[in-house]
């Protein structure tokens, strides 16, 4: 031990740890949470698993006198319908996730200068967006090889199963072979091309086989994760001829049964396996160093400076000080350890990727708050599936008490050696009156109210899980099949959905695709653009949701006349929901013809024009008989009011003449003369008056 303040691995108190040598140290940690998923978990997802499947076990009898082995098939139909909605929400419309596009270009430069000197930033931003539709193509193309809708919709059953859905990113090389012609001596011949490259794929993982810290709720927040399986020899030969494993020997795993196989229901399973350990997460340093014999380096440095202690104590100090800084780091480190059956390490070394992440997806079909495992379909349904095989099994063992002809008999009375059995045309014979020696016997009928109660557990099945298809929604809603009734149940069945898939889309979907964009970034560089972008998801509503939404499309479309300008747009939503083989073409020519034809746009500008005209000229003509009609009122109006004035002045011509033949005008006259004429003055004011307003 050095004594220069300097802090080796024997003053650390690694011994504390529990292991000294890495193997161990993830062996035991992964027997651990193996013996912590055992107690709490296993039976019920053994169980959960044969209900699925179908298959009945001895320890599914709900009590000692069932004979019937019979499974009701409605938890199977709640799971297939289930996993059915959400992966035809994500793959029903082809490419399932996107790349977020937020580039803007630009405005159009005004000017010479503002051109120059935007060029170059347009070019590199066109460049950007380019490189964002290559690299979503290109992963939709590599997804489509690696068979990924495939491994997503087992993790999708495995989720609705068991409650959690797991799945590992795996890193691997696939020969491409490819027809090519080449010429050989002025001739084209036919041959092929090999060309190896990085593929990444999902490999579903089944719960049996994946180990967690118990008090972990996810894989991040976890010390680390294993993937613990059994697996063929020879593939871990195949890998270590490519290099990926150690060339150490390794033998077969002993145990005819485990925990770890894949299908536990299987009486004889396989002899020859290896049993393959994975642990991704942190390790301590000192052992990781220890296996790959950097202790030995640190150790060789101490012995050379211990051999030069007395000549120059100082100088060793310093160098001990700056190569044991270099050596030593945080306690833990992130690892991969490969172990084969549970001693043989064939791979140890630090996290290679970028981002240090670890390769493992998992997400739950419903939350349990404070824990990794979910709620699936299966346990939802289970109390009322178990209910509902009981009665099943109780009614089809009564049927056979009551079915098979049975007789009573008095033994004493029988001949010796005779069989009692009962069949069709069988003589009895008797020692003695047979009416008194044999009698028919049967339990009676069974009661018709099973049917009721079988056909309410099916229902009670169907709410628990929210897997009601097409037939039984009727049924669910107190067999009332009418509109409203139909239109809240699915509004209930698609909002659970829609939980369900929102999880998976955030949990898993995402994180999927941008690890295995990151793998492609980090090992293949010349094919894939590399830079931080954002993964989206492009899923839509599933089956019964987007029949929901047409059914109410069509609703509002019989409300409406094809001339609202609304019309269209609903009759491309219910087409984009419908799942018709030509889709796309329709589409498109709903939008071709929502856009106006140019000739038909000028031809009708044109007539509008001439509308607009002639309805000026009508107006202005209007407008001017108008005019003259009023000025014909004016002037008749002028005449009637100057017409009392022309017959006064004619009764005052009268008078006059009448009082020149009386040759002496009266007083009477000459009043009447004066009162005429100031009526005649107060008319021309009037008149003058009317003119000038008129002329106004």
């Amino acid at each position: 031990m050095l004594k220069w303040g300097i802090k080796m691995d024997d003053e650390i108190g690694y011994e504390n740890y529990g292991a000294d040598t890495l193997d161990s140290w993830v062996i035991e940690k992964v027997d651990d949470w193996n013996d912590t998923w055992k107690t709490n978990y296993k039976n019920a997802f053994d169980e959960y698993y044969r209900l699925w499947r179908g298959k009945w076990s001895e320890e599914d009898k709900a009590n000692q006198s069932e004979r019937s082995t019979i499974i009701s098939p409605a938890l199977q139909q709640a799971v297939e319908s289930s996993v059915a909605e959400i992966e035809e929400a994500t793959f029903g419309r082809g490419a399932f996730f996107n790349i977020r596009d937020d580039i803007t270009l630009p405005e159009e430069p005004k000017t010479e200068e503002e051109a120059q000197a935007t060029a170059a930033k347009m070019e590199e931003l066109k460049q950007n967006k380019l490189k964002i539709r290559f690299l979503r193509e290109k992963l939709n193309d590599d997804f489509a090889k690696a068979g990924i809708r495939k491994a997503v919709g087992e993790c999708l059953i495995n989720s609705a199963v068991y409650g959690t859905g797991i799945a590992e990113i795996v890193v691997d090389m696939m020969d491409e072979v490819k027809p090519v012609q080449t010429m050989y001596n002025n001739q084209v011949t036919q041959g092929t091309t090999l060309e190896s490259r990085t593929i990444v794929k999902l490999r579903p993982i089944q719960p049996q086989n994946f180990k967690i810290d118990p008090l972990a709720t996810s894989i991040e927040t976890s010390l680390g994760v294993a993937i613990d399986e059994f697996v063929q020899p020879h593939q871990i030969k195949l890998l270590q001829e490519q290099g990926v494993y150690l060339p150490v020997d390794i033998g077969v795993d002993s145990k005819t049964t485990s925990d770890l196989d894949a299908d536990h229901t299987i009486i004889d399973q396989p002899k020859e396996k290896v049993r393959l350990t994975k642990y991704f997460g942190l390790v301590p340093r000192h052992l990781l160093d220890k296996f790959n014999g950097t202790d030995e380096i640190i150790t060789d440095l101490e012995e050379e400076i211990e051999a030069s202690v007395e000549e120059q104590i100082e100088d060793a100090e310093a160098v001990l000080s700056a190569e044991v800084e270099a050596k030593v780091g945080p306690f833990y480190v992130e690892a991969m350890v490969v172990i084969a059956n549970g001693s043989t390490i064939l791979k140890a070394q630090e996290n290679p990727f970028y981002l240090k992440d670890r390769p493992i997806v998992a997400f739950q079909w419903d939350v349990v708050p404070g824990r990794f495992w979910g709620r699936g379909v299966c346990e939802k349904g289970y109390s009322s599936q178990k209910a509902l095989d009981t009665e099943l099994r109780a009614r089809i063992d009564a049927l056979a008490l009551t079915n098979a002809p049975m007789i009573a008999m008095d033994s004493t009375r029988m001949p010796r050696g005779a069989k009692p059995q009962v069949r069709p045309g069988k003589v009895l014979l008797t020692n003695g009156d047979p009416r008194e020696v044999l009698q028919p016997f049967n339990f009676g009928s069974v009661s018709q109210i099973s049917f009721a109660q079988a056909e309410a557990l099916q229902r009670m099945v169907q709410t628990s899980t929210g897997a009601i298809d097409a037939a039984g929604i009727p049924g669910s809603i107190n067999g009332e099949a009418t509109a409203a009734g139909i239109s809240m149940s699915l509004s209930a069945i698609i909002k659970r959905h829609k939980r369900t898939l929102v999880n998976f889309q955030d949990s898993f979907l995402i994180p999927m695709v941008k690890m295995a964009a990151c793998r492609y970034m980090q090992f293949e560089p010349d094919r894939y653009p590399v830079n931080d972008y954002v993964f989206e998801v492009t899923s839509t509503l599933g089956i019964i949701a987007r029949e929901y939404e047409v059914t109410q499309l069509v609703q509002l479309l019989q409300t409406m006349s094809p001339d609202t300008p609304m019309y269209p747009m609903l009759v491309s939503s219910i087409v984009d929901n419908m799942q018709l083989a030509n889709r796309e073409e329709l589409m498109r020519l709903i939008e071709e013809s929502a856009q106006p034809n140019p000739e038909e746009a000028k031809r009708q500008q044109a007539m509008d024009q001439m509308q607009i005209d002639f309805q000026q000229s009508q107006t202005n003509l209007l407008n001017s008989q108008a005019a003259t009609e009023q000025a014909r009122g004016e002037k008749v109006m002028a005449e009637i009011r100057a017409l009392p004035l022309e017959l006064e002045n004619d009764r005052v011509r009268a008078l006059a003449a009448l009082e020149r033949a009386e040759k002496e005008p009266g007083k009477d006259f000459k009043e009447k003369l004066g009162l005429a004429e100031s009526f005649i003055k107060e008319g021309k004011l009037g008149l003058d008056k009317a003119k000038f307003l008129s002329e106004q």
